[in-house]
């Protein structure tokens, strides 16, 4: 192993030039060795600043790798954060490793540099441009390098949103069957949806992430309480036997033109992504949750594709009745109208991200491209596809689009030119290969997109009974159990998950794993119309409504809710709030986090104002949307 000589006598000797060397030792799989795995490309961002590239070069050539431990060596300029005696700022750099070793600051200031550099390849940085930066590559180092987490935890984690919604729902409920009366007051039922609906999201991802097992199974008995404590105190006229109950339930007639479960996916989506985004930059957020460097399946990889999944079966194409009749391309027109403030936001992203040198995930879409910017040019694409090919048959220009991707990768140059640039090291001269991970993985997200239009097109489907939706969530059960199939497949022999690529595994995934979690709000909302069925009068906001049968007989008619009363519960809904804006939701999580980013050190919080934090983020966000529902007021005017 190499070692950097530290002289005995070195308290009376003086540096013999400006640079420092730097040794880390981590106890790794030798996989990341230069060129093979992750480290290298951060650890190069993180210096090239300090010295010239061919020394880096001539510095990495040196490496060695030895019974399981792997060498990096560092250069940088004297008291950078390469040199730090700080333990937690050494741990970033080692970060997915079992321990690492960084010289004290002292003993760094008297190591020598055995290789000369050139003085005007220096860039001499002030104290505080040095603590700047020091953040920065700290909390840039802090997101990067990890590889996520099982399929079986993303699961577990998802079933908690459609449990708390139920939750709430059988709660309404049992106040109704007590007071005789929906929940009326704005202030509490805002306490009650942000308790029940979005606390504990928070509590999952940061302090409970370590028992994630277990909070799925008690909501779930405590929600099982509350229905039996309904199904116990019903009122006696309404008793009849359970058998009779379920032979109702299954004739009962749901509003074909309203489906909540549409609705909540959407808003969950928007709302886990919103904590997740800043919840990253804590450490009490897992590292398994945050997204994932080339492969693996991180909590925050499937979020990504779950926003595009989320625009996709909304979209105009879908929305458009079948015997409505358009010009072809009058959607993409449309789209092009729609899209701007997107293109907004991220030119806006892009300038004050660059000018107040936040720190950035480069790997992530690339040095200029982000997120915004994706999903206008994937809606844009979509809609021209649409417009050529038959709109029903959007799963094949899916299948065809994700699987010829796919071949690309495995057959050509492609996946290389992704994870280490035109010359193997992770080049970013030229803007294809500074923005290569969001313009090739455009093709991925474009499959999901596809997809996804024709999941909603099949559920815009007429279905107006709870006996149509059963068989509707049978049918998705199983399309979810091929799709899983088709995704071991595809890891064994194709490709693991990359939503760095957005490889054909990782199309398959997202899909998979959206259908999963729109299943399970279908569910909850059956679950809600069958408690309201017990208690006549009851009703839930941003849930089914049950409407009169055709040619129904008196019977039917008196055990029918009224549809209006729905319509009177859904100001107080803190669902229906987001709903309303959810760009503007968006926007301002972002906005939000990175105030939160720059006013606080993120990285070195406790526990408990960890936890504050991310509550008061959230409750101000939710607080604003509420009050602009009530106000009835819906920004968007595009």
């Amino acid at each position: 192993m190499l070692q950097t000589p530290i002289p005995s006598n070195a308290g009376a000797r003086k540096p013999t030039c400006t640079n420092t060397v730097i040794v880390i030792h981590s106890v790794c799989p030798c996989k990341y060795s230069l060129f093979g795995g992750n480290h290298i490309s951060f650890l190069t961002a993180g210096i090239k600043r300090f010295v010239s590239l061919e020394l880096i070069k001539r510095i990495f050539l040196a490496r060695n790798c030895n019974f399981g431990f792997v060498q990096f060596l560092l250069l940088g300029q004297t008291g950078q954060i390469c040199g730090s005696d700080s333990t937690t700022e050494a741990s970033a750099f080692g970060r997915g490793v079992t321990r690492s070793f960084v010289l004290h600051q002292k003993q760094a200031r008297l190591a020598c540099c055995p290789l000369p550099v050139p003085s005007q390849n220096l860039w001499e940085p002030t104290q505080e441009e040095e603590r700047r930066m020091s953040q920065k590559h700290l909390k840039e180092a802090f997101i990067s390098n990890l590889n996520g987490t099982s399929l079986l935890e993303i699961s577990v984690g998802l079933s908690l949103a459609p449990l708390c919604l139920l939750c709430r729902g059988l709660l309404l409920i049992l106040y109704y069957l007590h007071y005789g009366k929906p929940l009326s007051s704005r202030k509490y039922s805002l306490l009650l949806d942000f308790l029940v609906l979005v606390s504990p999201l928070l509590f999952s991802c940061t302090l409970l992430s370590p028992v994630i097992f277990f909070v799925p199974p008690i909501i779930a008995a405590f929600c099982a309480g509350i229905f039996s404590k309904i199904y116990s105190q019903r009122k006696q006229e309404t008793r009849v036997p359970f058998r009779q109950i379920v032979k109702d339930f299954q004739k009962t007639y749901l509003d074909p033109e309203y489906i909540p479960a549409i609705t909540v996916f959407r808003v969950y989506v928007n709302v886990l992504t919103s904590i997740s985004i800043l919840a990253v930059d804590f450490p009490q957020y897992p590292r398994r949750y945050a997204k994932a460097e080339t492969y693996g399946t991180g909590v925050m990889d499937l979020g990504v594709g779950a926003f595009i999944f989320a625009n996709a079966v909304v979209c105009p194409e879908v929305r458009q009745k079948s015997y409505v009749t358009q010009p072809k391309f009058s959607n993409l027109a449309r789209q092009f109208f729609s899209v701007w403030p997107l293109i907004v936001l991220g030119i806006g992203r892009l300038l004050s991200v660059k000018s107040i040198e936040y720190h950035e995930h480069t790997s992530e879409y690339g040095v200029h491209w982000n997120f915004f910017f994706t999903l206008v040019f994937v809606r844009l694409a979509a809609s021209l596809l649409l417009a050529i090919f038959p709109k029903n048959k959007s799963w094949i220009v899916a299948i065809n689009l994700a699987v010829l991707y796919q071949l690309i990768l495995n057959t050509t140059s492609l996946k290389t030119f992704i994870l280490h640039g035109s010359d193997g090291r992770d080049t970013r001269v030229g803007v294809l290969n500074a923005n290569r991970e969001g313009l090739l993985s455009l093709f991925g997200y474009l499959a999901i997109y596809m997809a996804s239009v024709q999941v909603g097109l099949w559920l815009l489907k007429c279905r107006n009974s709870v006996k149509g939706w059963t068989e509707a969530v049978c049918f998705l059960l199983l399309t979810v159990l091929v799709l899983f199939v088709f995704l071991r497949v595809s890891q064994a022999y194709a490709d693991p998950v990359s939503r760095r690529m957005a490889n054909l595994s990782y199309c398959i995934w997202v899909v998979a794993h959206c259908l999963t979690f729109f299943i399970c709000f279908v569910v909850t909302d059956l679950t809600l119309v069958f408690t309201k069925l017990l208690v006549r009068g009851s009703s839930v906001p941003c849930c089914w409504n049950v409407v009169k049968p055709p040619n129904a007989s008196k019977k039917h008619e008196t055990e029918a809710m009224p549809m209006r009363r729905e319509g009177k519960l859904s100001h107080i809904c803190l669902i229906s709030a987001i709903n309303k804006n959810q760009l503007l939701f968006f926007l301002l999580a972002n906005v939000m986090t990175g105030i939160v980013n720059i006013l606080i050190d993120t990285i070195h919080s406790k526990t408990a104002f960890t936890l504050c934090i991310l509550h008061l983020y959230m409750f101000f966000n939710c607080l604003i949307m509420h009050i602009l529902h009530a106000k009835n007021i819906v920004l968007k005017f595009w």
